[in-house]
């Protein structure tokens, strides 16, 4: 592909559509890319090396600084990895107690990232809401007692001096980027470390089988997990990428992200696109939040991404900035291939609203992508790289990865086995027994159908998860997933998530999580400071919903894709208690858990206050 062609005229370059499909005894079926992995590099470090050989002078990665941007080439990240490589060296720290990095995307979490793996000590970036939000540090405290960490790394001691004083190891040392640490080291003195033979001693004992990461999964219904991610994962999953996507070879990505790093979302798959292809990665410290949006708005009129990749609650935050500022527009889609969704289900109304958007900007829709994986699979297992006119294809198995869906009640579970795929939980050997099959897939938890079983290159459809599906007291199954999506449809704008409820009552219920700002557009004459209880009282919103969900009764066939009853909540979702992930995906099971009373409300005989009777 040419990037000198105009942007109309040019389109993503993409492996065709293909897939192997074996049926397994008993039901179900194996499915796989019948494209051979190709060829990959033993290690990340060695892609780092590369682009600092070919391409010195490219930039890698930015960071806001004021009105500008800080710029590291790449040639300048490898000089810095190897500088703080030798430092981490310097103190013989032990590989089987990771570096901890409990603070947020920085350039300085990126090369002290870079060096601990450039020498085979694992790095593990913590969740800041653990030390930023909650109140406890339960969660920190669980996590560091893991990793027995010798060296935490904050970007300013300041506001982590709570959650160190509570949970650090005694003894671990506690590094800072900004000065004003008291006793902390100044990342600036790893910085100044003169690299010996030693870094090229240990970067080149770095190998497929070495840890580079520990990921902590959300531990929302229990105690974290640290998921290992080794080089093998890493590299794998991105070649696997590329041999899907093949406009990613043909000209540097450029890409402006907010998604944490302490997810494998924006942390392998994201970051690790970056590096694998040479392209800059620009540091978003916006997110999908009122007050926060508009850092990304503004990063959005000075970078125009080649890829973009967001969760959907990011796209319906961004789409009302989108649709009312064509500066803005033409800005995200000038020099657009992909725009990719993943962490949660997109709800229709936004793809089309989005399509619409970018066929205004440039004359055609921009291609619009998804994927499937989890933490523990590095994370890419499947991937879209062919047209499709609709949200929840989450595509075909990439080049390595096996795909097993197995029979679990009525619906498909999917497995997965391959390259990419974990060797377990780090010091949890009974969690690793328990996660794989005889066979030696990983149960993932998800289910998939095929969009079109006569066309099995259509792609698979995403089905929800197989422990959130419950059954009425008729015995009628919910497909929670499902449902979700369709309520969340029916209700736009007026609502941004869906929790549904029901398990052994007569009829579904509904926990509604509110689009406060399209509530509040929806009633122009209420003051703007009017409490959130007040707004969603407003008969504007409350007979919005009900219509909606009214007209979804209508369409919907049977008890199981009709709720009775909903409930508007005025509180957010909360990261503390584990409700939300950092990327803005609600935890179902996590909700039920922590709101029973308002469960209790919206099942009472007469129903609670503010309950939404359908």
């Amino acid at each position: 592909m040419d990037p000198r062609l105009p942007t109309e005229t040019r389109r993503p370059e993409l492996a065709p559509a293909r897939v192997e499909v074996e049926q397994m005894p008993g039901g179900g079926m194996r499915l796989s890319s019948p494209a051979p992995l190709g060829a990959h590099p033993p290690s990340l470090g060695v892609q780092l090396e590369r682009w600092a050989r070919e391409t010195p002078e490219a930039l890698f990665l930015a960071e806001r600084e004021g009105a500008s941007w800080r710029r590291l080439t790449y040639r300048r990240v490898l000089g810095q990895v190897r500088s703080v490589a030798q430092a981490l060296l310097d103190r013989r720290l032990d590989p089987g107690r990771p570096v901890a990095i409990l603070s947020g995307n920085s350039l300085h979490h990126a090369v002290l990232s870079l060096a601990c793996m450039h020498v085979g000590i694992p790095v593990s970036p913590v969740s800041p809401a653990y030390s930023l939000v909650s109140r406890d540090f339960g969660k920190l405290r669980q996590v560091l007692g893991l990793l027995e960490p010798q060296l935490l790394y904050v970007e300013a001691v300041e506001p982590f001096a709570r959650a160190l004083a509570a949970a650090a190891p005694e003894g671990a040392e506690v590094v800072a980027g900004a000065s004003g640490g008291g006793a902390a080291t100044p990342f600036s003195e790893l910085l100044a470390a003169s690299p010996t033979g030693a870094v090229d001693e240990a970067f080149s004992a770095v190998g497929p089988d070495t840890v580079a990461k520990v990921l902590f999964t959300s531990g929302s219904t229990g105690e974290p997990k640290g998921v290992i991610n080794t080089q093998r994962m890493l590299c794998s999953n991105q070649q696997a990428m590329a041999q899907a996507w093949l406009f990613l070879e043909r000209r540097p990505p450029v890409m402006l992200d907010w998604l944490p790093w302490n997810h494998t979302f924006g942390g392998n798959k994201v970051f690790n696109l970056i590096l694998r292809n040479g392209g800059a990665l620009y540091l978003d410290g916006g997110k999908p939040t009122p007050g926060l949006i508009e850092t990304t708005v503004a990063n959005l009129r000075e970078v125009s991404p080649t890829v973009y990749f967001n969760v959907p609650r990011g796209y319906a935050a961004l789409l009302p900035h989108l649709e009312t500022d064509a500066s803005l527009r033409d800005a995200l889609f000038r020099d657009l291939d992909v725009l990719f969704y993943a962490g949660a289900a997109l709800p229709q109304y936004l793809w089309e609203r989005l399509e619409a958007l970018s066929a205004e900007a440039r004359g055609r829709p921009v291609a619009m992508f998804s994927g499937w994986g989890s933490t523990e699979t590095g994370p890419v297992v499947t991937l879209v790289h062919y047209p499709v006119g609709r949200a929840g294809i989450i595509g075909l198995p990439v080049p390595g990865a096996e795909l097993a869906m197995v029979p679990n009640g009525d619906k498909l579970e999917m497995r997965v086995r391959g390259p990419g795929v974990t060797p377990g939980y780090w010091k949890r050997d009974e969690l690793t027994r328990a996660a794989f099959d005889e066979g030696g897939f990983y149960r993932i938890g998800d289910a998939g159908a095929l969009a079109d079983p006569e066309r099995p290159e259509e792609g698979i459809r995403f089905d929800g998860r197989v422990a959130e599906d419950f059954k009425l007291t008729s015995g009628t199954w919910v497909s929670v997933g499902r449902l979700r999506l369709d309520v969340v449809a029916a209700c736009a704008p007026l609502v941004q998530d869906a929790v549904v409820t029901g398990h052994d009552r007569d009829e579904i219920g509904l926990l509604l999580f509110p689009d406060v700002e399209a509530c509040r557009r929806a009633c122009p004459d209420l003051s703007p400071d009017a409490p959130v209880e007040e707004l969603l009282a407003r008969e504007e919103v409350v007979e919005g919903v009900r219509a909606g969900l009214r007209r979804l009764a209508r369409e919907s066939g049977g008890s199981s894709n009709r709720p009775a009853r909903a409930l508007l909540l005025a509180v957010p979702a909360r990261l503390d208690a584990g409700e939300i992930t950092d990327k803005g995906y609600v935890n179902q099971r996590a909700v039920l858990a922590h709101r029973a009373a308002l469960l209790s409300d919206l099942y009472a005989d007469p129903p609670g206050p503010g309950v939404i009777l359908v």
